[in-house]
């Protein structure tokens, strides 16, 4: 079966050189314009070689328009969004009226996924329900975590057991000169990940797959913002046995102990 990643959230296509060497097809969706002219060009290869769909439109929950209004950062295209931004740093932004799709339609335009990776300032929670609404459980699925709603949804209809979390702000640190197998040849490559992308995803990710209590107890040492939290329905999680959770239970810095074990374990 072809392997198919949407990259949901592209931004400038940081992330798509990894999922190229994971996957058959890539679909990356952006609304921004710009910044999708910029993917076009920057892999025209891989777009005439059929390997990567860019879908240039504001992805939502619902089908029930072809435009919709979106908040284009005036300095900072990562911080702009679909949600309206508060009253309070609305200034900073500008509406536009773009072409809008749902995820659904675009993933019945492309093919099941493999992997879904979501990365839409406040638009996270809404697309994983549309997703899960429509009985569609990708095997590995990702979505940024500024607030336990995607946490919630992740575990709440009850197909992924096994997760995994992903720093934002340490990505070009801690995953740099990888050695990563290419999904077509299965030769290793080496490859760093830009900062500001979004990093490895499935088995790619440091330290053992965590059952939902233990990534829960993991959440609340870490807190919450730019974090990605990693879901799969293909592995089993591994918890911590009692004497190492009774441990942790009663250090003062369980916490970073913890952090430390599931990264470190293999």
């Amino acid at each position: 079966m072809k392997k198919i990643i949407y990259d949901v959230g592209s931004n400038n296509g940081d992330d798509i050189p990894y999922y190229l060497m994971k996957g058959d097809l890539v679909v990356a969706i952006e609304a921004n314009p710009v910044l999708c002219e910029s993917i076009r060009q920057r892999f025209d290869a891989e777009i005439q070689a059929g390997r990567l769909i860019v879908e240039s439109c504001v992805v939502t929950a619902d089908e029930c328009s072809d435009e919709a209004d979106f908040y284009l950062h005036d300095t900072n295209p990562l911080l702009s969004q679909l949600p309206k931004p508060p009253e309070a740093i609305l200034d900073q932004f500008t509406k536009h009226k773009l072409p809008s799709k749902s995820i659904l339609s675009i993933i019945r335009s492309h093919g099941t996924p493999h992997y879904i990776k979501i990365d839409i300032e406040h638009y996270d929670a809404p697309l994983l329900r549309a997703i899960f609404a429509s009985e569609l459980h990708p095997p590995f699925i990702s979505a940024e975590s500024h607030n336990i709603d995607v946490f919630s949804v992740l575990v709440g209809q009850g197909c992924y057991k096994a997760f995994k979390l992903v720093d934002g702000s340490s990505i070009s640190r801690i995953y740099s000169n990888r050695s990563i197998e290419s999904h077509s040849t299965q030769d290793l490559i080496l490859y760093s990940f830009p900062h500001h992308s979004s990093g490895p995803f499935g088995n790619d990710i440091d330290g053992e797959w965590m059952t939902p209590d233990n990534f829960f107890r993991l959440l609340a040492f870490e807190g919450l913002g730019w974090k990605d939290i990693h879901a799969t329905n293909t592995r089993r999680a591994r918890s911590i046995n009692s004497t190492k959770s009774c441990q942790l239970s009663r250090s003062t810095n369980n916490g970073d102990e913890l952090l430390s074990y599931f990264r470190l374990s293999k």
